[in-house]
């Protein structure tokens, strides 16, 4: 049987941590910043968490 492959789009916007958590980009960080308030882009720099019902299926679509 052939070595099972990752799918790349998925692996590159998610990190698994040590704990087998997962942790993506925030959304809206590309553009039109000006006008949020600080503490808004702040919170963006961080990464976000995903939630499990979600992970559960984005840890299959990892692996084709």
């Amino acid at each position: 049987m052939p070595k099972l492959k990752t799918r790349k789009t998925i692996s590159k916007r998610v990190k698994v941590t040590k704990n087998g958590k997962l942790k993506t980009r925030k959304a809206g960080q590309d553009h039109f910043n000006a006008r949020e308030s600080g503490k808004k882009t702040r919170n963006k720099r961080r990464d976000g968490n995903v939630s499990k019902t979600i992970a559960r299926n984005v840890k299959r679509a990892i692996i084709k």
